[in-house]
């Protein structure tokens, strides 16, 4: 990255920037300041209007409606206060139909008509009572009316005149305040209004969304300009505007050609270690696909090694290991493959994502024998007889995920060295170099001992723990006296070693998910069976949908599993062993 200062007089600046904005090659840099309430309100109406299309976009309509004639603002606030009016219509519909539920046993009365007799010494008593306890009441000849049966409860009114007095054992229920036919007319009501806004907002998707998504990009466009602005240093009485950004190396050619030809005053210069630098990640057709990957952590500090390219086919192979396979790797890659002839362009890097992920399920679920279900080791099939001893039995695939958990640990050291040694210099990278020599001479030592090249000798051991050793003691951190490094240098060993151990043991995770997406195929595939033999006729139909519904829902649980805890053993081992720092942000060119 270069870093540019633009000196620009005050009456061109505007101007400037437009120009530089169809260039769209500078990242400029952001300071620390408070924007204008202007540049605020537009961030809010960019929110409203992404929530706007959001909202229609999930409209499934098939309505064709002529072009709206209103404003974008227009259509966002129409549509702001009409979900507020469904949002209270919803709310008095839900409020209405209880009070319905609640006065339908009471039968449609007349309040007006109860108020008129009361003026005529005539009153109405209401109670709900057990049907047990109906009998004894109606024994006693009261001047009660049975108004209905709710389950175990009737509904009854006492009518009095005058001053008499009946004590019925039950408690006085008081009489809803409108009667349910008028309860249901405003029901009715509401149901209406409530279509006709639904109609309204069908329509609304049906005609404004493109006009919503141009409004989105050109306040999207704005902001990016005023901010800016908001950006830029004002100088000699604001009448010079000084604005810093970024611009990669490969692309400073076309900036230094439109500049030469203006009238702006510029100084170029490298970046310094003190600079917040933006990433440009660079990224080899195959490595760029696990770019959205890495991002979901943090994009590599502008000093340190970008790690995509290191953990990309580790992250492929761990996604087989855990799905594991072959039937399965199968529909992604021809899956995918179909669905990129129509995908979008942005679409296709995830699809081919995709087939990458299902060529590596394909290569473990042939290393483990497993194929839609069926375990190929066990089953007597007539193309897997003399293939049975090249599949790798669960013991084998146990010691397989621990190797290459190994493996990444290691190269992940080797990465961090790397890293040390190009950031800081090659001393800081001796006490990794230190480990280095103590894990892998101490693996070839005991394989050489294993394959009897070599005959046990604990001295040829204790010189391989012993150069290794010293260098983790007295260089863990360089930039101190001896004293500190001896300290720094043990709490390294302490912690490197149960780091280490426990950074292997988290790679079982491969084998066991492997192992349960198998289980799970195997089981599915047995009840599939049994179903078959259970009817001649309906058997084969029933075993066909199931098969495909358990297959379904096992790929879809295996695969969100295969995807989630490579990404941890890449995030958490592989990073914390890479010596993954993080931490910078992304190259975004001001343009439109």
């Amino acid at each position: 990255m270069l870093k540019y200062s633009f000196l620009v007089f005050h009456t061109e600046y505007l101007s400037f920037l437009k120009e530089l904005q169809e260039l769209g090659v500078v990242h400029v840099a952001q300071k620390e300041v408070q924007y204008s309430a202007e540049l605020e309100q537009k961030y809010a109406q960019l929110t409203a209007c992404e929530n706007t299309i959001l909202f229609l976009s999930k409209r499934e309509t098939e309505l064709t409606a002529p072009e709206n004639t209103a404003n974008e603002k227009e259509i966002i606030e129409t549509i702001i206060q009409k979900q507020k009016e469904l949002e209270q219509l919803e709310s008095k519909l839900e409020e209405t139909s209880k009070q319905y539920e609640k006065a339908l046993p009471w039968g449609d009365f007349s309040p007006e008509l109860i108020d008129r007799l009361k003026q005529q010494n005539i009153h109405f008593q209401f109670y709900a009572i057990s049907k047990k306890q109906y009998p004894e009441i109606v024994q006693e000849d009261w001047p009660l009316v049975l108004l209905s049966e709710q389950g175990n409860q009737v509904l009854l009114v006492l009518v009095k005149t005058g001053s008499s007095a009946f004590e019925i054992d039950a408690e006085e229920i008081k009489l809803p305040e409108t009667p349910c036919s008028k309860l249901k007319e405003q029901i009715t009501g509401l149901e209406k209004a409530i279509e006709t806004i639904e109609l309204d907002f069908d329509k609304f998707a049906a005609n404004s969304i493109p006009k919503l998504k141009e409004y989105k990009a050109k306040l999207i466009d704005e902001i990016k300009f005023e901010a800016v602005i908001e950006n830029t240093q004002k100088q000699a009485d604001n009448k010079l505007m000084l604005l810093e950004g970024w611009v990669p190396k490969s692309k400073n050619l076309a900036l230094n050609r439109f500049l030469d030809t203006s009238s702006v005053v510029y100084l170029s210069q490298r970046a310094t270690p003190d600079d917040d630098i933006p990433v440009l990640l660079k990224n080899n057709r195959f490595s760029k696909l696990f770019e959205p990957i890495g991002s979901m952590f943090s994009l590599p500090n502008y000093a340190e090694l970008d790690l995509t390219v290191f953990f990309a086919p580790f992250f492929m192979l761990f996604f087989g290991f855990c799905l594991g396979d072959a039937g399965y790797g199968l529909l992604f890659l021809i899956g995918a493959g179909i669905y990129k002839i129509k995908a979008a362009k942005e679409m296709k890097p995830y699809l081919t994502l995709i087939q990458f992920l299902g060529l590596a399920t394909i290569l473990f679920g042939a290393i483990s024998g497993t194929l839609f279900g069926i375990n190929l080791i066990e089953t007597e099939l007539p193309f897997t007889n003399n293939l049975r001893d090249l599949f790798l039995d669960p013991d084998k695939m146990f010691s397989l995920a621990l190797f290459l958990g190994g493996v990444q640990i290691l190269f992940g050291l080797f990465i961090k060295a790397a890293n040390q040694a190009k950031q800081f210099g090659f001393r800081y990278a001796l006490a990794t170099l230190g480990w280095l020599t103590i894990l892998i001479g101490s693996v070839a030592y005991f394989l050489l001992i294993h394959v009897k090249l070599i005959q046990p000798n604990t001295t040829i051991l204790y010189m391989i723990l012993g150069a290794g050793g010293f260098f983790v003691l007295f260089f863990s951190d360089p930039g101190v006296n001896v004293f500190a490094r001896i300290g720094k240098g043990i709490w390294d060993i302490y912690s490197t070693v149960t780091g280490i151990f426990g950074d292997l043991l988290s790679y079982i995770r491969l084998f066991a998910l492997g192992l349960s997406s198998a289980i799970l195929g195997f089981v599915i595939n047995d009840i599939g069976l049994q179903i078959l033999g259970s009817s001649k006729i309906l058997g084969p139909v029933f075993f066909a949908v199931f098969l495909i519904l358990g297959h379904t829902l096992n790929i879809l649980i295996s695969s969100l599993g295969s995807f989630v805890h490579p990404m941890r053993l890449t995030f958490v081992e592989f990073y914390k062993n890479a010596g993954f720092k993080g931490g910078g942000k992304a190259y975004i060119p001001f343009k439109k």
